[in-house]
Parts: C-alpha cells; structure tokens; sequence
C-alpha cells in the first residue's frame, strides 16, 4: 500500500495556513501493504489507494494518507500515520479506529471541485461526475471526509457507488449480521476474540457480565417467572398461550398476565386488541401495585366489556384490589413524529450549522429543537406514574394505539425510578431486554437500519439520555457510567448484533429460519439462528477497557468497611445522605418551582409543572405535589425511589454523547472525565486498603492474594498512596472518544456555547437577558 505525507515543516510559521487546495505533496509516497481486518463472513467489495482523510477545514498539515476500503459491514480508512495531537489507548475490538458501520451511516455526498458539483448518494443511482471529495454524515453525529486528489478518479467513483450501495440494503437478510452467523454455523471453530459469538437470540439462558452474573434475555418461560418472584407479584402468572408466535407475531412467546385471565379468555380478547398485543406485566411494586402496558383496543362494540374485564382482572391481582390508573400515552407524550423532528433540529445544531454563524442565538436554537423539552416531559410524566404507583397504591396501565413505542420509553423510566435493581449493569441491561426487546421495540425500523425513513425515530436514544438525566442528578446511585450509556447508544448502530437488529423476535425467528434453508444451515431444535448479544460485551471490548462501564461514585447496597479492624457491613441510614441537598436553592431541591414562578419567563425553557391529569380533582393534584415536594425535602435515599429534578437549570444536554466529534467543543483535561478520573484514583485506592486489611485480618500469606490485589473496579488505578502523578495526556472531555479526524470548524472560545460546555448555567438566550426586568 502506498502512503502519501506531506514534508515536515523546517520552520514554525506565525501566518495562516494556505487553503488546503493550494497544498501540494512533493514526497515520494512510501510502499506499504495495508490491509483490513476482517470479521468472519466479512468480505472486501471495493477500495482505493491515495486516499486523504481529512483532519481540519483550514490546512491539510494534520491529514492522514492511506487506503480505503468499503466492506459489506464497514467502511474503514487503513493508515499507518499516526493520530496527530492524541494519546490514545480505548479501542473496540470490533472497529478500528477509522472504520464506520455501515448502519451508522446516514447520508453520503460526493463533490467535485472542478465542475462545482455535489451529490447525495443513494442506492443503484450513477454517478455522472468523477468525485474529488467524499463527505458521510453519521447516524452518531460524526462527520468523515475523503479527499481523492491523488487517486485515480474512477476507482475514487467506484469505491463512493460500493458505500452507498452496501450502506442501504434492501432486505434485512443483505444486513452484515446474517453473513456472520452464517460463517459461523458453517465453520464453528471460528470465534472472534476467543469467544462464542452465539447465545443472542437462541435458545435459554442469559448473558455473562463482567461481573459474572447472568443478564436474563425473557426468552423463556423461567426468566419471567424468576422476575415474579424478584418482585413478589404473587397474583401473577407467566402466560404460554404465545407459544410458536400462536396469538401475536409482535408479542414474546412468554409473558405475564393476571392469574384470573384465563388462557381461553386471552384468545378471545386477543383479535379485539391493535396488533393482537394483549396487556403485559412489566413490574410489581412491594405494595402489591403493578405496571401494566397495553395496546388500544380497535373493536368499538367490544371495547367497554374488555377494557373493564382486564381492569378488573388487574385489580384482583393487587391486595388491596386498589383501582387501576390509565394513561394514555398518545394524548400527554409527544409522539414519535415529533421526536424524530426534535432529533434532526439537534443534530443540525451540534453538526451542520459552524458555531460562529449560530452561537449569538446557539442557546435559543437549542431551546427550539424541544429535545430537552420532550426529555422533560417524559422524566415528568413518569414520575407522576411513580406517584400514583408509590403513593396512592394503585396499579397503573399504559396504554398506546400499538403499545410498542412510547409505553418502552415510560415504562422503562418508571422502572428505574422505583426499582435500585435496574439501576445495577445487569439490572438495566435485563430492563432493556424485558420492556425493549422482548416487547417489540422496532429497533430495525426506528433506527432506519434499511434506510425508510419515514418511519425513524429516536426514542432508544431518547431513553438513554432520560437515564443520564438520572445519572447525573443522582451519581452514586447507579453501577454504570454515562460512558456506558454512550457505547450502548453505538452498539444499536452496529449491524451485528441481534438484540437491536430486529422489530420483535418472531422476526428474528422467521427470518433467520429463511436464511438458514437458503445457506443449508441445520437448525436442529433451535428457533431460529443465534445472533451475537450485545450483553456480551467481550465481543467488543477488553476487560481494562469494559472498566469504564463502572461508576466509580456508585454506593451499593451494602458496602464493606473496617471498623476496629474488623469487616463489617456499613448499613446506610438516611443521616448519610442528609449532606445530598445543602446549599441547593429551595426553589431548586424539588425541581417544581414556586406557586408564583409557575408562570415561565419569556424564551425560558421552565415549564408550567403543576399536574394537569385527565379526571383529576383539585384535592388530588395538591396532593401530586404535596408528594413530591414532601419528597425532595427528605434525605435522598439511593436504594429507594429516586425522583428527576425537572426545572429549567436541571436539565441539561448530554455533551459527551452529542458533542464527542466536535473537536473544537473539547476540554483538555477537563469536563466530566477529570473527575472520574479522580474519583477512580480514590475509589481504587480504598478498595485496596480494604483489600490490604482483610489480608492482615485473615493473616494469609501476601502473595497469595496478588491476583485479587491486581483485579481493580476502576480503569485509572492508583499507584501509591503517595502517588501525585497528574491526569494521563490523552484525557480531554470527549473521552474515550476521539473527536480527530471529523469535519472542523474554528473555534468556539469566549463564546456563550464554550462558557455553556465549561459548566455555567447560561440557559436563557441573550434576547430573554436583554428583555429582562
């Protein structure tokens, strides 16, 4: 292979840069082979020598040179130049550095700088010019580009047609999934990174965590009737009238019913139900109140009988045969229209738009987007659910025309909120799986991976940036990190695994039984193949790397101390937390503003949060608020209910996932990984003392727990009591991210964003101060 570079400069220049076309390359290139690394089943479609990959709009000092390849499962951009300006050690051990999944891809633009000519790129169109730039714009909000100056113009045209050919297939079997499991079925010896990659959609069983428990998928009648019993829904029953997709092509085979509903009235309700999806069980409260999801019911004549004969199955199921709550998802959410346009305004916002055009209004222009007022409307309305559930005792039922959109998102949150055991890595994971994959999220269709975008959406997304709403209110009472919630966004834009490849499991089931006959791939008693899991995250990542999942500020449920020299275990009393809430504004310690602020200011992104619930008296809702307000005003219970704060200030926007690829909008050495960075130091230090005072108590030798002494919870480890040694060099606020080698923009510094990604509370946009009383 051949890299071209241009000469190093023999003087440091104090002038600016030439525009990259005027730059010309006068070293003989360097004779290298460079080739891809191939999964199985991975095969090389087209490539091309001489490529540049852009580093900056402004100079092509810092561009890397090298080959790229277009593969039906990536692009992937080969160089043996090293990243300029970084120091870097995180990697997945699926992709390299340069490489992009072909599903994460969004839109590819080819331009010619001779004829001024640009195209967007579809599938099977010609390309009538020979392009000298290629721009793909991804699904992350990465921007990439090529420049082809060096390489021959028709294989630059060739490579360009292959990406979007192979990045929009037209049937979900073309997806790169299919063709692994299938060289996996035909050559079983063959195991990526040591490991097993079936085990994600088969039969039984759950996934290994690092932390050596299961994370059960639902796939089998034990793993719901483990999770009635985890929650103490005795009057619950695990349902198999589904079996073989019988009833619903879009429910699970299993899944929880009331014990009263009897099998046969389950089938005679069914065809009355949108999508034949009959009420679902998603989670017990210990007060016997129960969260229930459930699709509209389309026969009108039929309607009142079956609605009131499932609600009353629901209340004979509650000890208190307490009434049931409906909400009506589709009446006080927004629906997944609007969110996929908040979504885009986003994106334009973080990606398209140059900072110095917008960042005068970049405030107000976020306000506009209404992404963080809809993340708001979801944290608030599950957490009137919370009230209803914790509060009144009553059972609360979700109710959507389909119940496989807005009732994943809702119900999700309002599991994380009540129950600790979903805020742990296996807890959530397992939620995921329960209310997301197992209920008939359609995650090919809502993550557009064979490109119909009409019916895109973000809702996944939408739900995870909730969570570190969550997250970042409440630190320490979640194992996981927001770093963690990033890499699970990513991995639902990687065509391999089978837990967000598809719109229910009976899809899975089908079309994976088609592909096998076509390959003459003995299935034996198994439904369907087996598609990698993304719970088995060995596929991706070190063990080191898969440290960055854990939360360093994470208190569980009970930790180990030393007292008198002796371990014991440190029971948490709410006097622990009480230092949770000091010097927090009182207008701020609950999130609900002041009778006299419930009029929100002008351009202000502070709602009006006084409950408005259908049917609800006035008694009623001073009693909503007079429960939360009792609540914000207690102590923070980690391992209890947790509530969002939802005023203006508290709710924030989720940098590191929106703004990793903005190299302009990083922080060297600064932002949320400085101090992760230090409490990891700390948290690994006083796991080793505890470590150190077992081993004396116990008066075993020193080397025979060296093993135990090298396995650490945290990725930065400290190395002494003494140790003073700084942050590493590669830390910046975009970690482990790499923000290189996108499109640029110059800088933002002093602005009102810069000040905003600093961490000042500047939400309200210069018109709203200059309006001000």
């Amino acid at each position: 292979m051949f890299s071209l570079k241009p000469p190093k400069p023999t003087f440091k220049s104090y002038l600016l840069p030439l525009p990259q076309t005027e730059d010309h390359v006068t070293s003989e290139p360097r004779i290298k082979k460079l080739e891809p690394v191939l999964l199985p089943g991975e095969i090389v479609v087209n490539e091309v020598n001489f490529v540049r990959k852009c580093i900056a709009t402004d100079t092509s000092q810092y561009d890397l040179w090298g080959k790229l390849v277009c593969t039906n499962f990536k692009i992937s951009f080969i160089t043996d130049d090293p990243m300029p300006l970084q120091k870097f050690h995180y990697k997945n051990l699926l992709l390299g550095e340069h490489d992009v999944p072909l599903t994460c891809i969004e839109q590819i633009v080819t331009v010619n700088d001779t004829k001024r000519k640009q195209k967007v790129l579809g599938p099977n169109q010609k390309l009538k010019f020979n392009p000298t730039e290629l721009i793909i714009y991804c699904k992350d909000f990465r921007i990439v580009r090529f420049r082809f100056d060096e390489a021959g113009p028709e294989s630059a045209k060739k490579v360009c047609l292959a990406i979007a050919h192979y990045s929009q297939p037209t049937d979900l079997q073309l997806l790169f999934a299919f063709e692994y499991v299938g060289e996996i079925y035909h050559n079983p010896a063959k195991k990526v990174n040591g490991v097993d990659p079936g085990g994600g959609g088969g039969s039984g069983g759950g996934i290994s965590s690092a932390s050596g428990q299961q994370t059960p998928l639902f796939e089998t009648y034990s793993d719901w009737d483990r999770e009635i019993k985890r929650t103490g829904a005795s009057e619950w029953r695990v349902c198999s009238v589904n079996e073989g997709y019988m009833i619903s092509t879009c429910l699970p085979e299993y899944f929880v019913v009331p014990s009263s509903l009897a099998d046969q009235d389950l089938k005679l309700y069914s065809h009355s139900f949108i999508g034949r999806r009959m009420p679902l069980w998603s989670w017990n409260h210990p007060n016997g109140s129960a969260l229930v999801r459930m699709a509209n019911i389309k026969d009108v004549l039929q309607q009142r009988r079956i609605d009131q004969r499932i609600c009353n199955a629901i209340t004979r199921s509650h000890p208190l045969r307490s009434d049931v709550y409906k909400s009506d998802l589709d009446k006080c959410l927004p629906n997944i229209q609007e969110i996929q346009a908040a979504h885009i305004k986003l994106k334009q916002l973080c990606v398209n738009e140059p900072f110095e055009e917008t960042e005068e209004k970049w405030l107000s222009s976020l306000e506009n987007t209404r992404w963080l007022e809809y993340i708001r409307s979801f944290l608030k309305h599950s957490a009137e659910l919370v009230y209803m559930m914790e509060c009144k005792h009553v059972s609360v039922v979700l109710q959507e025309e389909e119940g496989r959109d807005l009732s994943c998102l809702a119900a999700s949150l309002v599991q994380v909120m009540l129950d600790p055991y979903f805020r742990t890595i296996v807890g959530f994971q397992s939620l995921i799986q329960k209310e997301w994959v197992m209920a008939g999220y359609q995650f090919l269709d809502r993550c557009n991976h064979l490109k119909r975008s009409d019916k895109e959406s973000p809702l996944f997304l939408m739900f995870l940036d909730c969570v570190w709403q969550l997250l970042e209110q409440y630190p320490a009472a979640f194992e996981f990190s927001e770093m963690y919630l990033t890499i699970l966004y990513d991995s639902a834009r990687i065509s391999l695994f089978g837990t967000f490849l598809f719109n229910c499991p009976h899809q899975r089931v089908k079309e994976s039984t088609e592909f096998a006959i076509s390959k003459n791939i003995q299935l034996g008693d198994e439904k369907g193949l087996r598609f990698p899991c993304v719970w088995d995250w060995s596929l991706q990542f070190t063990s080191r790397d898969r440290l960055l999942f854990h939360n360093p500020l994470y208190i569980g449920k009970s930790a180990p101390c030393v007292q008198n020299g002796a371990v014991k275990t440190f029971k948490r009393s709410k006097k622990n937390y009480s230092s949770t809430l000091r010097g927090v504004p009182p207008a701020l310690k609950n999130g609900i503003i002041s009778e006299q602020e419930f009029l929100p200011r002008r351009n202000s992104l502070i709602l009006k949060l006084k409950p408005d619930f259908l049917q609800q008296t006035e008694s009623q809702s001073n009693s909503m608020e007079q429960y939360f307000r009792d609540w914000f005003a207690k102590p923070v219970d980690l391992h209890g209910v947790i509530l969002p704060h939802i005023s203006g200030t508290q709710i924030k926007l989720w940098k590191l996932c929106y703004f990793r690829w903005v190299p302009e909008a990083q922080i060297n050495h600064g932002g949320f990984i400085a101090a992760f960075h230090k409490v990891s130091l700390l948290a690994d230090e006083v796991d080793t003392l505890n470590r150190n005072l077992r081993q004396c108590k116990s008066n075993s030798p020193l080397q025979g727990n060296c093993s135990e002494l090298d396995q650490g919870r945290m990725y930065f480890r400290a190395n002494g009591l003494n140790d003073t040694s700084g942050a590493p060099d590669f830390l910046s606020s975009s970690f482990p991210f790499s923000p290189v080698g996108n499109l640029c923009r110059r800088s933002i510094l002093g602005t009102p964003l810069s000040k905003f990604l600093s961490g000042a509370k500047i939400w309200l946009s210069t018109e709203t101060l200059a309006n001000e009383d």
